[in-house]
């Protein structure tokens, strides 16, 4: 018999990155009354991770819940970069609902489009928030008529077109159902949930089925399973079955129960058909598996999981200055915290190569692996990674590559340069409008190698205003050879610590990576080459001292401003015979032979 829980609803927030979701769920939580009055609340608190306050991003999907006329909504906060698109992709089996969060300026972007696609292929009602409407530059109504393309476009049913839309400014704290009602709180949108937004239904006296959606771990009670209960009922202290991803069935225990209270997990003692739980006492359940009945133990589908499209070579720190700042620098270090991120890092896949010492990583984008390595190095971890390369695919015996669909909003001034860099990346222009007068939107298709070390180059050719954002499109027959580096590296020469004098004479080469005083190792990248060869350089060069004096001699040598790399600049700059070592306090870059004799002899036998 079927059951409907009215006093529940499940509803993932969605949205393209920066659209808003953690700020709108921020005045959610506030004016639901779970923090008291008096409390200091940070903002974007659902960002709790280091990594997610210093970028402005989520990383990872939370859940929450508040209570609104008697009836509890469990929100589930997703990240909106399309690397971290395995968290949104599991999490939205949770859901019975989703806000679609789209920008009153920006509008629909490649990843409105992909967490759009993903919720009306799990068949959730979508409510459409319309954010940032007290943006001066706001066209709330251009982007209702955008939203609706999309989804004609995703093929969206004739239930799921007629969607209803809110209209918010997450910011101030407010929503409203029409543009011109007036209101100063958020009470229209959560009303529009309760409404619409359907409520769990299944059997409640069923034999149990839950399903592991996320992971999390507590230094106290272990690992923690968190999901949906989509059958039946669950108890503290009762035995269950579990369904592994091996077909195999194995008996376990569930020694406690918790639901969210607002940021709190809240022991409790049952959970019943639609409740989102996190269980304790499994120590090896995965995600993607099955909590089930003892006696009936049936496994649910779990949600497809896209392919990696990139992969890095993740090894030892072999250069000179190898464990100086590193607690943990040994192979058997990095498989474990390797293996361990597979645990709860559902889109990552970490391979074995020839050698003991190194790991072949894929994921699914630039973002993703670097947020990786950047969470290493913080926990004491040193290592050297080579750079990224895609990930290639053999379809009816023809080599095919992945395609990135890549939106760029920028200034008129700027197109012609954006348009000829792409061009010799093998970008095609799929749609050119104007966004506002001055302003232009540019989609291209464009190979996800074409994109690899672009970023930067983008930032600097418009001068920091333009916006590019991409995601995967799908696989097309391989497009040539890309050109991508067109500059060599400055190489030092020397073991030693930098001088004034030495890089003084290395700067009228070009750019410069470090400054006056720094240790350096021989076949150490130290900048790039204005041109498009590798040259060595001493940079440790001291100034002779002789006794004759000029009027000149003694002037201060004045260095250009120094350029110093972060993890992602790096790895966009390497090139194949080169490497970023990682450690908790530098990143460097350095030439996979490190003596300039052998490098010599190396290309040559190349």
């Amino acid at each position: 018999m079927v059951s409907i829980r009215e006093e529940i609803r499940n509803v993932a927030i969605i949205a393209h990155v920066d659209h808003g979701k953690t700020t709108l769920l921020d005045g959610m939580l506030k004016q639901s009354g779970i923090f008291r009055q008096n409390e200091k609340v940070e903002e974007r608190v659902m960002d709790s991770n280091e990594l997610e306050r210093e970028r402005g991003i989520t990383i990872l999907s939370k859940n929450t819940a508040i209570k609104y006329k008697g009836v509890k909504i469990n929100i589930v906060d997703t990240p909106g970069h399309a690397d971290f698109g395995g968290e949104v992709e599991r999490v939205l089996k949770m859901a019975d609902g989703v806000l679609l969060l789209v920008d009153a300026y920006e509008g629909p972007m490649p990843q409105t489009r992909f967490v759009l696609s993903k919720a009306l292929e799990l068949n959730l009602k979508p409510v459409v928030v319309i954010n940032k409407i007290d943006r001066p530059d706001a066209r709330p109504d251009e982007v209702i008529d955008e939203v609706l393309d999309l989804f004609i476009e995703l093929g969206a049913d004739d239930e799921q077109i007629e969607f209803p839309v809110v209209y918010a400014s997450a910011r101030e704290g407010i929503a409203k159902l029409k543009l011109e009602d007036t209101s100063s709180d958020l009470r229209p949108l959560f009303d529009t949930i309760l409404k619409e937004i359907p409520a769990p239904k299944g059997e409640l006296n069923g034999p149990l089925q839950l399903i592991v959606t996320t992971l999390d771990y507590d230094d106290y009670i272990g690992r923690i399973a968190i999901g949906k209960v989509i059958r039946g009922h669950i108890k503290a202290g009762e035995t269950a079955a579990i369904c592994k991803r091996d077909g195999t069935v194995q008996n376990v225990r569930i020694s406690s129960l918790y639901q969210y209270e607002g940021l709190k997990r809240v022991q409790v003692n049952e959970a019943l058909l639609g409740d989102i739980v996190a269980v304790s006492g499994i120590s090896d359940i995965e995600i993607g598996e099955t909590i089930a009945d003892i006696e009936n133990p049936e496994p649910l589908d779990f949600v497809h999981i896209e392919e990696p499209t990139i992969s890095m070579t993740f090894g030892v720190n072999t250069s000179p200055f190898a464990g100086e700042d590193g607690k943990y620098i040994t192979s058997r270090h990095i498989r474990d915290r390797l293996m361990k991120e597979l645990e709860t890092n559902v889109a990552l896949k970490v391979e074995e190569t020839e050698t003991t010492e190194a790991f072949k990583v894929s994921g699914r984008g630039e973002l993703h692996l670097s947020i990786l390595i950047e969470t290493m190095r913080r926990e004491g971890y040193e290592l050297q990674v080579s750079k990224p390369t895609v990930i290639m695919k053999e379809i009816n015996g023809v080599k095919n590559e992945p395609i990135e669909l890549l939106t760029i909003d920028v200034p008129e001034d700027f197109m012609g340069i954006v348009m000829e860099k792409l061009g010799s990346r093998k970008a095609e222009l799929m749609d050119m409008h104007t966004l506002k007068p001055g302003t232009l939107r540019l989609k291209f298709k464009i190979p996800t190698r074409g994109l690899i070390g672009y970023r930067s180059e983008f930032l600097t050719d418009t001068k920091g205003n333009g916006i590019m954002t991409s995601i995967l499109y799908g696989y097309e027959p391989y497009k040539g050879e890309i050109p991508i580096r067109l500059k060599g590296s400055l190489v030092a020469f020397e073991s030693g610590i930098t001088t004034t004098y030495g890089l003084y004479n290395a700067e009228s080469r070009g750019r410069l990576f470090v400054g006056p005083g720094t240790k350096v190792y021989e076949g150490m990248v130290v900048g790039e080459n204005a041109r498009n060869e590798d040259i060595d350089v001493n940079v440790c060069k001291k100034k002779h001292v002789t006794n004759m004096r000029s009027a000149t001699s003694d002037e201060a040598l004045r260095l250009s401003t120094v350029s110093e790399l972060s993890l992602e600049e790096a790895l966009e700059f390497i090139e194949n015979d080169e490497l970023v070592e990682v450690t908790p306090k530098n990143v460097r870059i350095r030439k996979k032979i490190l003596n300039s004799q052998q490098r010599y002899k190396s290309a040559k036998n190349r």
